[in-house]
């Protein structure tokens, strides 16, 4: 018999997932996108890989805070009630399978499939003796010259090994040239060499042939130690706590970061990976250098580093369809973008539409005599994007151009760095944001003089300025000369650069100040509407949700019997139809070729539907510790066709969706009797 739903706390840990757990779980998603046979056959290798990338972080930044949070005696638990130890366990028990199975369908899966198409990564049992010869001198050319073997003895102690950088350990037999007996010796593999080596095609029977680099210094590791035998020869890699602490005083952020990234590569250690073959009295010795226990021990079945095993094959059947992104009508029959945008917003949904727009008005504003100034925020982009060229040659050709570059993007920052530089140099003003909060808003306010007004046009975004990123992950961008829109970024910038005081803006909604409390209200909106018999439902489409007290405002709302569904891409702490609390509550998820970006909030408002993306997702850190932006949608065609293709094509998916159970697992949409339907791919139909 269910309780009645007033006898539910909602801090009750049983309507809480862990953050942590949830992570593992969009991973799982992903690493079954290698078994989909729907999905051509190069590309399920390379979700195989990307599973592989995402674990490396998720130990790199997940884990290590969890160890660090036992060592440090923390015993606080999350709002699912789970302790960080015991978090801890389950993750060992879920990797432990999850890896084992990962090589599962490499060797027994991927690999004979794709060597039934002539691509083949031979072992050194396969060779020929034309290739064993190759090999040979491409070792002794290529390899051997940067090898640097160590000796493992009182005066050479164990080497500070890289993160995550491939290594040997050898057993030996013999004594040295200086007549020391040893017994084991490390050899790192300089991360200048390649992991995957393509034979010729003289010496191969057609087809792609490639050789590890793993095999290439196993078959020639005795050459490394003259006079000695080596009888083993092990993979192994280390994974390091790669989060850093960076001192927010610091009197130059840059330089500050300069040195923590140095103190990233080697970490404590975290996780210790090691082929499947290596003698139990070696991993024990490994586990003791790094200080790791057996939980942390990862026996695998092929290469320690798969995330570099995909080569440059060229074989577009085995690939996805290359597709054509589309250029709004407008800006095709537009001389510039300001005049298109003189005919109002302009909505583009990547990476189905072009990224090209964006890069366009920056250009065409480089070169515009009218242009006067530009502003813009970078959080990811590079220091050889076209965006950040131009934005140099805007500066160089005597525009006032301010780049609010966010130095702490997690990974990105030694490259952020060099954006901040190559753009000092060209004559940009360079902000690093604000102490205390990553300045995560995707945003451009280009201001022109026309006639004796100045006029200011802006892009608002859901993802970065990174072109390569808009061709892989779905999200919204806004172009608009909408005069309240534009000021509300022009206040922005000036938070941003300045020192004054919160100003008040007409449209936009920002972290750390309107975002939250106004998502709270729109929320209780639903809530009143729907008491009063008023249309009344909530659809949230963000990356993640695990802010509580969101959470909680939406188990109201479905307490109160409003509708709330949520397309959350990957962490999802909020717990779906428990009977009283969140039975009104859906949660799914779309896995498939691109990566789902976008951010969109969704109310019916009694029949007036309001809709907004923002560059925020549901978290703490985006809502309290990040300047985010959050903006209405006005135009009603751009709000329906959001409505339509952005939330509920999504909804109807039922290919590549993933519906939240009750007791937090996650099943896969089926067609059942209905006709198939894929969000991006009719979104690729469409537009592209």
């Amino acid at each position: 018999m269910t309780e009645p739903a007033e006898s539910f706390e909602l801090t009750s840990p049983e309507l809480y997932l862990n953050r942590e757990l949830s992570i593992l779980d969009f991973n799982m998603r992903v690493l079954e996108q290698a078994t989909d046979p729907s999905h051509p056959l190069i590309e399920r290798l390379n979700f195989l890989l990307i599973f592989s990338r995402n674990l490396d972080e998720f130990f790199e930044i997940r884990v290590a805070g969890l160890l660090q949070q036992v060592s440090f005696g923390h015993i606080r638990s999350g709002p699912d009630g789970l302790l960080p130890q015991e978090v801890l366990k389950l993750i060992s028990e879920i990797c432990h399978a999850a890896v084992e199975r990962q090589y599962r369908i490499l060797n027994d899966d991927l690999l004979p499939a794709l060597a039934a198409e002539n691509i083949r990564y031979l072992r050194r049992d396969e060779w020929t003796d034309k290739q064993s010869a190759w090999v040979r001198k491409y070792f002794k050319e290529q390899v051997m010259p940067v090898l640097t073997p160590i000796g493992l003895d009182p005066s050479h102690p164990f080497p500070r090994l890289v993160n995550k950088s491939l290594n040997f350990i050898v057993s030996l037999d013999g004594k040295d040239a200086f007549g020391r007996q040893m017994s084991l010796a490390v050899v790192p593999a300089p991360r200048s060499l390649p992991r995957v080596v393509r034979l010729p095609d003289n010496i191969v029977d057609g087809g792609d042939q490639h050789v590890m680099l793993s095999s290439i210094i196993h078959e020639h590791v005795s050459e490394l130690f003259p006079g000695m035998t080596a009888n083993g020869c092990f993979q192994f890699r280390v994974t390091r706590n790669a989060d850093m602490t960076v001192d927010e005083d610091a009197e130059d952020l840059a330089s500050a970061l300069q040195g923590e990234l140095l103190s990233r590569r080697y970490g404590a250690a975290v996780r210790l990976e090691v082929a499947d073959n290596c003698p139990r009295h070696i991993i024990d010795y490994l586990l003791r250098q790094f200080g790791l226990s057996n939980e942390a021990l990862y026996q695998v079945n092929g290469p320690v580093n798969l995330s570099r095993l995909l080569s440059d094959f060229d074989r577009p059947r085995l690939r996805f369809k290359p597709f054509r992104p589309r250029t709004p009508e407008v800006l095709q029959k537009s001389e510039s973008i300001f005049e298109a945008l003189a005919q109002g917003d302009i909505l583009l949904h990547h990476p189905f539409e072009s990224f090209a727009p964006v890069v366009d008005m920056l250009r065409q504003a480089a070169r515009d005599p009218s242009v006067l100034a530009i502003k813009q925020t970078l959080y990811r982009s590079g220091p050889e994007s076209e965006i950040v060229n131009v934005l140099a040659d805007a500066a160089r050709n005597g525009k006032e151009v301010t780049a609010v570059i966010e130095l702490r993007a997690r990974f990105d920052e030694a490259s952020n760095i060099e954006v901040a530089n190559k753009l000092q140099q060209a004559g940009a003003i360079v902000v690093y944001g604000i102490v205390g909060y990553k300045t995560h808003a995707k945003m451009i306010l280009i201001v022109r003089r026309e006639g004796r007004k100045l006029m200011r046009y802006g892009h608002l975004g859901t993802g970065n300025y990174h072109a390569g990123n808009a061709r892989l992950y779905t999200d919204y961008g806004l172009l608009t000369a909408n005069p309240e829109v534009c000021e509300d970024i022009h206040k922005i910038f000036q938070e941003l650069t300045g020192m004054g005081k919160v100003l008040r803006l007409k449209q936009l909604l920002h972290a750390p100040f309107t975002l939250h409390p106004k998502l709270l209200s729109m929320i209780e909106q639903e809530i009143s509407n729907k008491q009063a018999g008023l249309p009344a439902r909530i659809i949230i489409k963000v990356n993640a949700l695990t802010e509580k007290v969101l959470m909680q405002a939406l188990m109201r709302a479905s307490k109160a019997g409003v509708q709330v569904d949520l397309i959350i891409r990957s962490v999802c702490c909020l717990r779906p139809g428990v009977a009283g609390v969140t039975d009104n509550i859906t949660v799914r998820s779309i896995v498939g070729r691109f990566l789902e970006h976008t951010r969109v909030f969704y109310f019916e408002n009694g029949g007036e539907a309001l809709v907004f993306c923002s560059s925020a997702d549901w978290m703490d850190r985006n809502l309290y510790q990040r300047v985010e932006t959050c903006f209405p949608i006005l135009d009603p065609v751009h709000r329906k066709r959001i409505i339509d293709y952005g939330l509920m094509l999504y909804l109807n998916d039922n290919t590549q969706a993933w519906d939240m159970q009750p007791d937090g697992s996650w099943v896969r949409a089926t067609p059942g009797d209905d006709s198939p339907c894929s969000a991006q791919q009719k979104l690729l139909e469409k537009f592209s």
